[in-house]
């Protein structure tokens, strides 16, 4: 079997609560239940990481399923939807990116580490930012890459889902743009911290 080293997952958790059957999630697309999820055989390196989504309702899982697929939980993102939805005790308006490693795996360099929040806009159900994927590519140009539950072929990446196909070019476009966005404010962030004084010298300086 093929493996790979970045592993990217955005599993299609079953929730067990809806307000109607208008609003369940299997109106959107298949999901699959926790045990499910936990048997799947991933084609990981003994040294690889894995980015797997999770929303909050579902952090405890995410973490079981980490452990199944043996990774080890290191740190998160969080995707601030710039909406809100729906919920009990909060309206949510973000989903986590749990990053994991199996073996021993280096982080990015750090002229490649973004900021571990990211703000976009929430587009159609489940759709994820394309920018994460960029980065991730960007950091790890020489990776093999699989994801996993995908919606659509990626140039790079081997993928496995059954919704493969439906890539628009104007979302990867618009996240190029982003991507770039967010790499100019970190290379700004990083001037400021490292001019003398604090950073105040590099704020009044022109």
């Amino acid at each position: 079997m093929k493996l790979y080293d970045v592993i990217y997952a955005d599993p299609p958790w079953k929730y067990s609560f809806s307000r109607s059957s208008s609003r369940k999630i299997e109106n959107q697309y298949p999901t699959m239940a926790l045990q499910e999820i936990k048997g799947f055989e991933v084609p990981a390196n003994e040294n690889s990481v894995i980015y797997l989504w999770a929303t909050a309702p579902k952090l405890r899982e995410a973490l079981e399923v980490m452990e199944a697929w043996g990774f080890t939980y290191k740190t998160h993102m969080i995707w601030d939807k710039q909406r809100i939805g729906m919920g009990y005790w909060f309206r949510g308006q973000h989903e986590l990116l749990l990053v994991g490693t199996k073996g021993k795996y280096a982080p990015p360099d750090p002229s490649k580490r973004i900021s571990s929040v990211i703000s976009r806009k929430r587009e159609r159900h489940s759709r994820k930012p394309e920018d994460v994927q960029l980065w991730i590519e960007r950091a790890f140009p020489k990776a093999r890459k699989l994801e996993l539950f995908a919606r659509e072929p990626r140039k790079g990446w081997e993928v496995w889902g059954n919704e493969v196909g439906s890539m628009k070019e104007s979302h990867y476009q618009a996240a190029l743009v982003n991507l770039k966005r967010a790499e100019e404010s970190e290379q700004q962030r990083d001037i400021f911290e490292k001019a003398p004084d604090g950073g105040d010298d590099a704020r009044t300086a022109t």
